[in-house]
């Protein structure tokens, strides 16, 4: 399984029911303090109940939320690649759309709802029969669901298991199921059971973030083998060897417990009577903590979470180019997906380290059961991306708005533009785009009407000086392309910017302007020269 989709409603500074849609690879780019770590923290809250890292607080909840009187925030994420057969009871194979488990749009859809601090409620939101005839047969006990078949004459030939009765109810109405989109409380019956099994099959997310504390725990998410661990012990056949050594412990245990109660019969008849061993089931054993002192160190023993903040993302670094390269050569065997969610990758990074971090990812998402989801700051990171990983995160004045940039001023994909909008980056490269766009569309002579104009000394290839007039834009422009002539004052920041600015608005003003071709997420284009 993989992320599809997710929404944050009444979440920090998500208000508004965000939706944020996700790829294989995707990141979300956006200023300082715009909502980019708080989507990824709320993955961590969703997937990681016991998570070290980040964990609900009453001041989650948005305070203008809180000021209307909302007590809970909501987190849902639907998933996409659902396994096409899955156990939910009793070792029969059924799949999600049988059992009406699958929302409007065909996908599994998970919410969790919390108020203050604590565990969460849980629902399925799934496109699910309503007609009271044969609804909530999720929440209904066994006995209820044969009495309803004895009561509606369904015939059923093993009514032992929940969903080969539930099957058959559906079946009768099949033409009157009444289907709408509800939300199905996972707490109760046997639909608590089923989101259990779910559950099994949901991806393993590991959060890796920016700016962590050196505390004795910090090693837990930092260090890559304690998420190598994670991930081995998720694997199908490790699990399976796990629940054979719990099946004997436990068993052991129960004769030791047995034991002891008989004796304790002897003394105290009554208060043995009243005594019963608890076992914790297999699933519920923190195998995590047998391999909790598996660790990365250096000279003298000292670990990774006690060193430079470089030296941890370079290892970092070497995590995820050693993983890329293991599903390169098919060594990866994990049976559920695994989702790496990595704040800022670029922190104290070189431009070359930012480039290898990049193509791991990019490796790594497009083999196996793999997703990336980051956050970055870095203009070189999002032009070493293609356009349809990116996720421009803007507040339009009501709401957060978390979409996939449209063109809004050039016509095609341009990074570039993305940069300047996410970043504010101002650069030459970007004043080319601009100009060489407005000359593709013959508008130059519009554009330039009008505006003031200064003096340049171009030097001609035989040493002749020229004295020129060129308006503010052409001036620039010039000096971009002719870095060797140094007749002239060079441009400041503060031209060039406002250069841009007067572009941008000159195009946004222009309707029905073409879409020249351009390969999606291409860095450079014709309209730079």
């Amino acid at each position: 399984m993989f992320i599809d989709s997710m929404s944050l409603s009444n979440f920090r500074g998500y208000k508004q029911k965000t939706v944020i849609e996700f790829g294989k690879l995707t990141a979300l780019v956006g200023r300082n303090d715009i909502g980019k770590s708080t989507i990824l923290e709320a993955l961590e809250i969703f997937f990681n109940e016991r998570s070290p890292i980040v964990k609900p607080d009453a001041g989650d909840l948005n305070v203008f939320s809180a000021k209307d009187g909302v007590v809970a925030f909501e987190i849902a994420v639907s998933f996409t690649d659902l396994p096409e057969q899955v156990i939910l009871d009793s070792l029969v194979e059924t799949d999600l759309s049988s059992e009406f488990l699958l929302n409007s749009k065909g996908k599994l859809e998970i919410v969790k709802r919390y108020k203050k601090s604590g565990k969460p409620s849980i629902y399925i939101r799934a496109l699910h029969p309503t007609n009271k005839k044969c609804s909530d047969l999720l929440l209904k006990k066994n006995s209820d669901l044969k009495s309803l078949a004895d009561k509606e004459g369904v015939e059923c030939q093993n009514r032992s298991v929940n969903a080969e009765l539930r099957k058959a109810i559906w079946g009768k109405f099949k033409d009157e199921l009444e289907l709408q989109e509800v939300d199905i409380d996972a707490s109760k019956e046997d639909a608590k059971n089923i989101y259990e099994k779910i559950s099994s099959y949901l991806p393993i997310y590991s959060l890796f973030q920016s700016d962590r504390k050196n505390t004795d725990s910090d090693n837990e998410v930092q260090d890559p083998l304690k998420e190598a661990i994670k991930q081995i012990l998720g694997q199908g056949i490790v699990q399976k060897q796990l629940a054979d050594i719990a099946e004997i412990v436990e068993t052991e245990l129960k004769n030791v417990a047995m034991e002891t109660l008989e004796k304790l019969k002897e003394i105290d008849k009554g208060l043995a009577s009243s005594l019963n061993p608890v076992i914790p089931a297999s699933d519920a054993l923190k195998w995590n903590d047998v391999f909790k002192g598996v660790s990365i160190a250096g000279d003298n023993d000292i670990p990774i979470n006690k060193r430079g903040s470089g030296v941890k993302r370079l290892i970092l670094l070497s995590f995820f180019r050693a993983q890329a390269e293991r599903l390169l050569r098919g060594n990866c065997d994990n049976d559920r997906s695994i989702i790496y969610a990595i704040e800022e990758p670029e922190t104290s990074q070189h431009h070359a380290n930012q480039k290898l971090l990049i193509e791991a990812f990019k490796t790594l998402s497009q083999k196996g059961k793999v997703q990336v989801i980051l956050t970055t700051h870095s203009s070189l990171i999002v032009k070493n991306l293609n356009f349809k990983n990116i996720r421009l995160i803007r507040d339009d004045g009501v709401k957060k708005v978390v979409e996939q940039p449209d063109c809004a001023v050039l016509k095609y994909p341009s990074l570039n533009e993305i940069n300047f909008v996410a970043y504010e980056e101002i650069s030459a490269e970007y004043h080319n785009e601009l100009y060489g766009f407005i000359d593709f569309c013959n508008l130059k002579k519009e554009f330039l009407k009008g505006k003031k104009t200064r003096r340049y000394i171009m030097i001609q290839s035989n040493g002749k000086r020229d004295e020129w007039n060129l308006t503010n834009t052409e001036y620039i422009r010039h000096q971009i392309h002719h870095p060797e002539n140094k007749e002239n004052e060079p441009y400041t920041i503060i031209e060039l910017k406002k250069s841009i600015e007067e572009m941008r608005d000159f195009l946004a003003s222009k309707k029905d302007l073409p879409y020249p071709h351009r390969l999606e997420g291409e860095t450079n284009s014709i309209f730079e020269i």
